[in-house]
């Protein structure tokens, strides 16, 4: 599979071998091995996804061997092991802004208003810089795309009491922050009454709802490289997505006279059979903590909560 990687080849799970353009410790020239699902071949390159959503770009003329290994290994880190600042760039990934610029390792977004998730800056890591000046690029971003400032931050952790301490309020709000909950997946079965598309069509839009401007959420929402949303019966939808070895679901939601017929179990198994056909062994959601519904259908099938997290505002 030398220099012959080309499009037919997207959506496989490969070790490519390619050269650093250094010399190795025989005097040879160095080489070195990268893992990834295919995501794009370009003219003069290819990307690789990693298993934590991360991208690698392998310049083509430097490839010197390239083989298909299993979408799903053998032996794997499961789903509660993962810590939460690695999920939280996971979980950012599967619900891309459309303007992203990295702090350090925080993330400053911006979609024009459309969900805290993609309007805030994930806090995780070290932004790089001192805190007052890692907090005063976070406002100013948010001036310059006109939207509110917000910083969401994992509950309980050295940097939301950072930024307590320094006067930053939790936001009011139906929606002030969620919890993250995870599972493993299992053995799935393909369900033959979901429909599933790449995009999302107006009345999966209108079924969604919370959306006033269609092209700006499908800019999110259709982001990634691997998404699917899915229909059951013309009354309950679901958006899956594939980041690296992570399965996200998002958007369950099932009209108020047709709930409690067991739509939203088969809606989120089918996208979990979506996405293990796509690589995923691990899966995970956000939910509000008093969504005593949906938890109730999450919970038989394995998912439990990870950790939670809340937006923040500068001080009044």
């Amino acid at each position: 599979m030398r220099n012959s990687l080309g499009r037919e080849q997207i959506g496989q799970r490969l070790s490519v071998r390619s050269l650093t353009g250094g010399q190795g410790p025989s005097g040879g020239p160095e080489a070195t091995d990268t893992i990834g699902v295919l995501v794009a071949v370009e003219a003069d390159s290819v990307v690789l996804e990693r298993r934590d959503g991360s991208r690698t770009k392998l310049r083509t003329d430097r490839i010197v061997a390239a083989r298909i290994v299993p979408l799903r290994p053998r032996r794997r880190q499961p789903a509660v092991a993962i810590d939460a600042d690695a999920l939280t760039r996971i979980t950012s990934r599967g619900w891309p802004a459309v303007v992203s610029e990295p702090l350090g390792d925080w993330e400053l977004r911006a979609a024009g208003g459309f969900t805290g998730r993609a309007n805030s800056a994930a806090v995780h890591g070290d932004p790089g810089v001192p805190f007052a000046e890692a907090t005063a690029r976070v406002i100013d971003f948010a001036a310059h795309h006109e939207i509110a400032p917000l910083v969401q931050v994992i509950v309980d952790s050295a940097w939301e009491r950072r930024f307590i301490d320094a006067g930053w309020e939790s936001i009011r709000g139906p929606r002030p922050g969620a919890i993250v909950q995870v599972a493993d997946i299992g053995p799935v079965a393909h369900d033959p009454a979901i429909e599933f598309s790449p995009t999302a069509s107006d009345r999966w839009l209108r079924r969604y709802g919370r959306v006033e401007d269609p092209s700006l959420a499908r800019a999110v929402l259709e982001g990634p490289d691997r998404v699917a949303f899915a229909t059951l019966d013309e009354v309950a939808i679901a958006r899956v997505v594939v980041t690296g070895t992570w399965a996200g679901l998002t958007a369950l939601e099932v009209e108020p006279g047709h709930r409690r017929r067991g739509l939203a179990r088969r809606l989120v198994l089918g996208c979990l059979a979506w996405a293990a056909e796509r690589g995923a062994d691990k899966a995970y959601l956000q939910v509000m903590e008093d969504n005593a519904p949906a938890l109730a259908v999450y919970a038989p099938l394995g998912f439990t909560t990870h950790h939670a997290y809340a937006y923040l505002r500068p001080p009044s």
